[in-house]
C-alpha cells in the first residue's frame, strides 16, 4: 500500500503544478478534468499524512508506557495509547477504501429527475419537499443548480421537476438517492386525522457529454411550443419550450425554462444524453449487481429506498438500516450523514 500511496503522492504534485500551467489554464476542458483528479488525490493524500503522523504519535506513546514506573502516569499513557489506537485504525480504514478504484462518473454533474408517484396531491405535495431538500442540500454543498423543467401539481407541489446539480462529486454523492421515496404524514385535507402513505420517485444521472454519446439527429423528433405556467409574459406567448423524443428508445424530454428556444434545446438534448448514458450503465450495473446483497447505489428505481415518518419525525433508510430522528433536519437539506453512511456501505461492498 506504501507503494501505491507513494505513487499518488507524486501525481498530486505534479497535478499542483499543471493546474498552475498557463496553458491548462486556458483551457476549460483540461482544467476541469485535471481539478477533479486534483480533488480526489488531495483527500488521499491527506489522509494518509494523517495516518503516518497518527503511526508515529502511537509509537511514541508505547514507548512512553514501556519506560513509565509511576502509576498515574502509566494510566495516561495507556489511555492516550488506547485512543491513538483506535484513531489509527480508523484512518487505516477510510485510506484502504479510498484506494478503492472509483467509478469516473463519480466526478460529473448530476442530472436529478423527481416525479409524484402514488398518492394524488399529497405525493405531488411531498415531490416538492424533496426537491427543495436537494436544492438545499446542493446549496450547503457550494453547488450551482439549473431547473431544466418543471411540472406543478394541482393544490402545489411537484408533478414532476428535473434540474442539474454542478460542483465536485455531485454525482458521486447523489447517486445513492435514486429510488422510490415513501411518505407518511396527515395530508392537510385530511379531516380525521389519518396518516397517509404517499410515494415519489427520484432518478439521479450522470450529466453524459457529447464524446458519451452521440445522437443521430435522424433519431429523435424535436416539438415546439408554448410554455405553461408561472413566467411572465414571454415564456407563456412564444413558442420557446422544447420537446424531444428519441425515436429508437422512446424517451421523451422537455424543457421550458429558458426564454430560448436554442437554449431549451441544448438542455433538453443534454438531459437526453444523459438518459441514454444512464441505460448504457444501468446494463452494466445489472451485470455486478448479481452477486451484491445490499445493491447501494445500484440504481435500481422500483426499490423502495427510503421512509419519512412525520407523526415520529423518523428517516429511515431500508437499503443500510440507518435511522434518524431528525426530519426535519434532513428535509432542510441535511443528508451528509446519511449519504456519507451509504457511500461507505458501498465502498464496503466492493472492498470485499
Amino acid at each position: 500500500m506504501e507503494d501505491r500511496i507513494r505513487e499518488i503522492e507524486r501525481r498530486h504534485a505534479e497535478l499542483s503544478e499543471r493546474l498552475a500551467d498557463p496553458q491548462v489554464l486556458s483551457d476549460s476542458k483540461r482544467l476541469r478534468d485535471l481539478s477533479r483528479e486534483h480533488t480526489h488525490l488531495s483527500e488521499i493524500v491527506e489522509t494518509a499524512g494523517r495516518l503516518r503522523r497518527s503511526r508515529q504519535e502511537l509509537n511514541g506513546a508505547r514507548a512512553l508506557l514501556a519506560e513509565e514506573g509511576d502509576a498515574e502516569m502509566r494510566a495516561l499513557a495507556e489511555a492516550e495509547v488506547a485512543t491513538l489506537s483506535a484513531e489509527t485504525e480508523r484512518l487505516d480504514e477510510h485510506l484502504r477504501l479510498l484506494l478503492i478504484p472509483r467509478d469516473p462518473l463519480d466526478d460529473r454533474d448530476a442530472v436529478v429527475e423527481i416525479r409524484a408517484g402514488t398518492g394524488g396531491d399529497e405525493a405531488a405535495l411531498f415531490a416538492g419537499d424533496l426537491l427543495r431538500m436537494y436544492q438545499r442540500f446542493a446549496d450547503s454543498r457550494g453547488w450551482k443548480t439549473e431547473l431544466v423543467s418543471l411540472s406543478e401539481g394541482t393544490v402545489g407541489g411537484v408533478k414532476e421537476a428535473v434540474f442539474v446539480a454542478r460542483g465536485p462529486n455531485a454525482y458521486g454523492d447523489l447517486r445513492y438517492e435514486s429510488g422510490v421515496h415513501r411518505v407518511q404524514r396527515v395530508p392537510a385535507t385530511e379531516t380525521q386525522g389519518r396518516i397517509h402513505t404517499s410515494a415519489a420517485t427520484v432518478a439521479v444521472l450522470p450529466e453524459a457529454e457529447e464524446v458519451d454519446v452521440q445522437i443521430d439527429p435522424g433519431e429523435i423528433r424535436v416539438d415546439v411550443f408554448r410554455a405553461s405556467g408561472a413566467g411572465g409574459q414571454h415564456v407563456n406567448k412564444t413558442e420557446s419550450a422544447v420537446r424531444i423524443t428519441h425515436l429508437p428508445t422512446g424517451l421523451v424530454v422537455s424543457c421550458q425554462d429558458e426564454k430560448s428556444q436554442h437554449k431549451n434545446k441544448d438542455r433538453a438534448l443534454a438531459v437526453l444524453r444523459s438518459r441514454l448514458l444512464d441505460l448504457r450503465v444501468a446494463e452494466q450495473e445489472a451485470e455486478r449487481a448479481r452477486d451484491r446483497k445490499l445493491q447501494v447505489g445500484t440504481g435500481d428505481r422500483s426499490a423502495k429506498i427510503r421512509t419519512y415518518n412525520f407523526p415520529q419525525s423518523r428517516v429511515t433508510d431500508h437499503r443500510i438500516g440507518y435511522t434518524t430522528h431528525g426530519l426535519q433536519q434532513v428535509l432542510d437539506g441535511g443528508l451528509d450523514e446519511v449519504i456519507e453512511r451509504l457511500k461507505l456501505a458501498s465502498q464496503s461492498e466492493r472492498a470485499a
